[in-house]
């Protein structure tokens, strides 16, 4: 189990919906300093928060935030992106590398980079990455594949840093009501009320979080045929 007591917290996408909760959740249960990362930081009225410039897809940018930041204890990999519309064969190609390096690639190669440094932290140091109920229904096209992908890499480096004491919770949830979902009708979850489940169970020692009912069922489905999962795919 990770305390937030003390914690030095860095979170991806700090200037968005969930990012932002995730800054003063973290702050109100006792952590000490929150980095605020964002491709364009925003100012905040608190000294606690460092706001800093992070563009996940490049390398040179994450190398920089781990020189400013190393005392992070917590990883929070928020930042993500979604295109617009659902069809994985009329994305664009430029839309298709976005999301493979925003929603993929930029969270695993952060994680890597901060991996010793966490395991210094033994015992009270974790990940935490946000999937989505979708990595577990194909509805999202490429944002689908993407959070598949990290589901999948979240697995392997909770496996891996077990070892060092370093905790690695995946986090899945539907609709969130930010201004990513906007287009939705759907139910939407309260963004704060989803940041403070994930860090109950952060802080409960857990090492996934099914934020919501849709999660709950995708992953049910997992283990039943693709025809019950996707009906379309039933023989008439």
């Amino acid at each position: 189990m990770t305390s937030l007591t003390g914690a030095v917290v860095l979170v991806t996408g700090a200037n968005g919906g969930i990012g932002s909760h995730f800054v003063h959740e973290a702050l109100a249960r006792g952590a000490a300093k929150v980095y605020a990362t964002a491709r364009t930081p925003r100012t905040w009225d608190d000294d606690r928060i460092v706001p800093l410039a992070l563009d996940v897809t490049d390398a040179a940018s994450i190398a920089a935030v781990v020189e400013a930041a190393p005392d992070v204890t917590v990883l929070i990999n928020n930042a993500g992106h979604a295109p617009a519309g659902f069809s994985i064969l009329t994305h664009t190609d430029d839309e298709i590398r976005q999301n493979v390096e925003t929603n993929f690639l930029g969270p695993l190669f952060l994680a890597r980079a901060y991996a010793p440094l966490l395991a210094a932290h033994s015992g009270n140091a974790a990940i935490i990455d946000i999937h989505s109920a979708m990595a577990w229904y194909a509805f999202g096209g490429i944002y689908s594949a993407t959070k598949a992908a990290l589901w999948s890499a979240t697995n392997s480096l909770r496996l891996e840093l077990q070892p060092a004491g370093v905790q690695v919770v995946g986090v899945h949830v539907g609709y969130v009501d930010t201004a990513m979902a906007a287009h939705s009708t759907d139910e939407k979850l309260d963004p704060a009320v989803l940041v403070a489940t994930v860090f109950d169970a952060t802080e409960a020692g857990e090492y996934e979080v099914l934020a919501d009912e849709t999660s709950v069922q995708l992953k049910a489905g997992l283990s039943a045929p693709l025809e019950a999962v996707y009906p379309q795919l039933a023989k008439g």
